[in-house]
């Protein structure tokens, strides 16, 4: 059994202690990381690696960055995501590694929607459809895990009428998921539960976490290959309600060894 997670840490050095005891009770065999918020010379690959993990970075000064640990080693194919060489934002790496193609993305937000953060969150949606048919071709086994910023169904967020205009939920975002989902990917959390109302962001403002007024952003997508493996999936929400946090929590997906 090979169990990956995924979560956006929200800057890796602010949540290091709780990142490393998360690492210590959860004991993923593959974590991919968001927003760390670190170049890759900052990123705090020692602590980690004091774990039993192996690191790969692809890192930014202050903003993006992904990261993949795993406690086997990693072959690192892309540190970016094709089709667009000028795109300088550390948003994607992929690799081989625990018997899967492994890749950690972390999606644009695309807010506010009336300036240019909406049509490159768009843009790049479109650059990930190619990359998943390219993938897709090759016949492997891959996990397309991170935080996707999209909520695909109004299940996926509390406020569906209050959030219908933001870039995590507007038809064009959705239409553009399903897209990609459609290409023959399987969402891994709907593929073992049709729960609505199942959360991995709360904001910090406006007391959402105690209210659980929460978003479903960060996801796992299978292919066929990986999907005919799939276990289990889950959230784990014990980070999120620790002080000092991530406003993420993690996610999590089991599958079979072949």
């Amino acid at each position: 059994m090979v169990k990956i997670a995924t979560w956006n840490v929200n800057s890796v050095r602010s949540r290091l202690p709780i990142l490393l005891d998360w690492l210590g009770e959860s004991a993923p065999d593959v974590v991919l990381l968001q927003e760390t918020k670190a170049t890759d010379e900052q990123f705090p690959r020692l602590e980690i690696e004091d774990k039993g993990y192996n690191v790969e970075t692809a890192g930014q000064k202050t903003y993006n960055g992904v990261a993949i640990l795993s406690k086997t080693p990693i072959d690192v194919d892309l540190r970016a995501l094709p089709g667009d060489p000028g795109d300088e934002q550390a948003r994607y790496i992929e690799a081989f590694t625990g018997g899967v193609r492994a890749a950690s993305i972390y999606l644009p937000n695309g807010n506010p929607t009336d300036g240019p953060k909406y049509p490159y969150k768009l843009a790049w949606m479109e650059r990930l459809y190619a990359h998943v048919r390219t993938l897709l071709a090759t016949e492997d086994a891959f996990v397309l895990g991170g935080d996707y910023n999209v909520c695909p169904d109004d299940g996926d967020v509390y406020d569906p009428e209050g959030w219908r205009d933001d870039a995590l939920c507007r038809p064009e975002t959705r239409a553009a998921w399903r897209k990609i989902v459609y290409l023959g990917l399987t969402d891994a959390l709907r593929a073992t539960s049709s729960e609505v109302g199942r959360y991995t962001y709360w904001d910090y403002r406006g007391g959402a976490w105690s209210k659980d007024h929460g978003l479903r952003i960060d996801h796992f997508l299978l292919s066929p290959q990986a999907a005919d493996r799939l276990v289990d999936t889950g959230i784990d929400r014990g980070p999120r309600g620790q002080e000092k946090t991530s406003d993420h929590t993690p996610v999590w997906c089991e599958l079979e060894d072949r």
